[in-house]
């Protein structure tokens, strides 16, 4: 029977959305959710390697968030807009699709400045959706100095759910990323990744846990509303995303050893779960893709999870639904609740076993 889109709404108090990450990115509560006896326990992510044994894997996402919210003006008026990069079309040419606010007075053809001195000029190529646009910088120098200027001007997408609570700090700059990004090219950081700190890999080492990497460029299709009841009707955006033969090598020996693959994030689940054939193994991917886990899909590689606590209605609770099961995964956020539990960015984390 599939599942609607109406089951998975609970009443998330404004007070439990996490505003500030915690001091030190280990510090967070974690919640343990046992799969197999239904057990819940209250823990802190520092015990985290207390689940796991030498030779288990984690896998995480190492994309990395670049600052694509740009403050600019409309020529002629100087009326103010935000644009939001989502994704470089065209190196050569500078295409870029964005999302532009306010959109209503952007047309095509319009000129846009960024910088307080105009360092950036762009113009509208073309509309895409009711907000979205294809822009073309005009930018005289190399690539390399060009993404210099956006890096400079560019500020850190820290999501509306924060922003509307708060301002920008130079803090989010550090902690709205993991520590171990390193392909840039997501407008929405694999937040999972953030609880953890140097100490727990290092302690990951000494434990003979290994460790591998996907890179999926997270997009802002992660944060758009689902729109349709029947949650087999919606179509999620396209992710661009690579696992290498590394990658497949180590999570297919650990599944080969009987040991744990443990998946770090949504956005690593949906990246390995692309990768995974119907033998229980991943191949080596680069492409994208456009996976939307529901429940009653067969996980293929996954034997735990580590998650932050997610918005109501959102594909990133759906796939926790799907990975633990839907009643122990709703019943635990209302005991996360009940509990003060910090949500979504910046919140606390769950792990699913």
């Amino acid at each position: 029977m599939s599942m609607k889109l109406s089951q998975f709404k609970f009443n998330l108090p404004k007070e439990l959305i996490a505003e500030y990450p915690s001091k030190n990115r280990d510090e967070s509560k974690l919640m343990v959710v046992h799969r197999d006896t239904g057990e819940i326990e209250h823990k802190t992510f520092k015990d985290i390697l207390d689940y796991f044994d030498e030779d288990d894997l984690f896998v995480f996402n190492d994309t990395k968030v670049f600052p694509a919210r740009l403050l600019g003006i409309k020529e002629k008026t100087n009326a103010k807009i935000e644009v939001f990069l989502l994704r470089e079309i065209n190196e050569n040419t500078r295409l870029w699709d964005i999302l532009v606010e306010p959109a209503r007075k952007i047309r095509i053809g319009n000129k846009l400045y960024f910088g307080e001195n105009n360092e950036l000029t762009a113009e509208v190529i073309d509309n895409t959706t009711s907000r979205g646009r294809t822009l073309r910088f005009l930018f005289d120098g190399s690539n390399e100095e060009f993404h210099k200027v956006l890096k400079q001007l560019g500020k850190t997408p820290l999501p509306d759910d924060i922003l509307r609570l708060r301002d920008l700090t130079k803090e989010d700059n550090e902690r709205y990323q993991t520590i171990y990004a390193a392909n840039e090219g997501a407008v929405v950081a694999p937040t999972a990744g953030f609880h953890f700190s140097r100490e727990i890999l290092k302690r990951m080492e000494i434990k003979g846990i290994n460790r591998a990497f996907v890179t999926l460029h997270c997009g802002l299709g992660n944060f758009r509303q689902i729109e349709v009841e029947d949650l087999s009707k919606h179509k999620m955006d396209s992710e661009e995303m690579i696992l290498n033969e590394e990658t497949a090598a180590l999570i297919n020996n650990t599944k080969k050893n009987n040991k744990k693959v443990c998946i770090i994030g949504t956005t690593t689940m949906k990246a390995v779960e692309s990768a995974a054939t119907i033998n229980g193994k991943v191949k080596v991917f680069s492409g994208w893709t456009n996976k939307f886990i529901i429940p009653d899909y067969e996980f293929q590689i996954a034997d735990a999870m580590i998650t932050n606590f997610h918005k109501p209605l959102s594909s990133m609770l759906i796939m926790a639904c799907s990975f633990g099961g839907y009643d122990l995964i709703m019943k635990a956020y209302q005991e996360a609740i009940e509990n003060n539990y910090k949500f979504l960015t910046y919140g606390d984390a769950m792990l699913i076993i």
